[in-house]
């Protein structure tokens, strides 16, 4: 088992790509604490994960406020006994105009994109600091990487958790500590359909659908198991020489 005993913190956990890591790592022996605000999916994950044999709790918990991050972060590492990675997942589409800026709706995407991971990130580095080990995976994206006409400022945000990931990960490579980023593209989740396709009112969602599949090489969305392998192989020994990297996952796009 890739992850045999580590305490690990996953953000995001109820749905998606962040669910599916939560099942993956706990399969590999991690003791998974996954940080959610939805407390019935929360819920239901956890049971899930228990009825397979592995081992996790939930902590709700709404990371637009950051007193609920520090705190969940507190109970979680409680629960844990320490840290060994930390998977910040969570985020959420920004906005898709740049002209006459919506402040509360962008200052809400970079709390979610940005400052709450950036915020849970510090909390884990000054544990991990101390027992000289431990790996930080954040989820970017492949907007990141590339630039989005659908939205520029997402890939602001995720620009951004790129330039932490790297500057991060030669800080405190002394300290025995790896930080690397996953960079998903268009992957099936439910944010992907309730959110981002009808994020841009200049398209249908089927419209706005196909010309993002129609930019992927390999011609189909990603799954969320796809984009949760990719985080255990970073978060995990597997890796022992890789940090700093933000690693797409993205059936080709930014290849193109």
């Amino acid at each position: 088992m890739r992850l045999q005993n580590k305490r690990t913190i996953i953000t995001a956990a109820a749905s998606g790509m962040g669910k599916a890591g939560v099942e993956l790592f706990a399969r590999e022996g991690a003791f998974v604490a996954a940080i959610d605000r939805d407390a019935e999916a929360l819920e239901a994950v956890v049971a899930a994960v228990e009825a397979n044999g592995g081992k996790a709790v939930g902590f709700v918990a709404d990371l637009a406020d950051n007193d609920a991050v520090v705190e969940s972060f507190a109970q979680a590492t409680r629960w844990l006994g320490g840290l060994d990675v930390l998977w910040s997942h969570a985020g959420i589409p920004a906005p898709t105009e740049t002209e006459n800026l919506d402040l509360d709706a962008y200052q809400r995407a970079a709390q979610l994109n940005v400052t709450q991971s950036t915020l849970l990130a510090g909390r884990a580095l000054t544990v991990m600091r101390e027992q000289q080990r431990g790996s930080i995976v954040f989820t970017a994206s492949s907007a990141g990487l590339v630039g989005s006409a659908q939205s520029p400022l997402y890939s602001l945000f995720k620009a951004g958790i790129i330039g932490l990931t790297k500057g991060l990960a030669v800080r405190y490579a002394v300290d025995g500590i790896r930080v690397n980023a996953v960079c998903p593209g268009m992957v099936a989740t439910p944010m992907l359909y309730n959110d981002f396709m009808t994020s841009d009112p200049r398209f249908t969602p089927e419209e706005t659908e196909q010309r993002f599949v129609s930019a992927i090489p390999m011609g189909r969305p990603g799954r969320p198991d796809e984009i949760a392998h990719a985080a255990l192989w970073l978060a995990s020994d597997d890796s022992s020489f890789v940090t700093g990297v933000p690693l797409p996952v993205d059936g080709g796009l930014v290849a193109r």
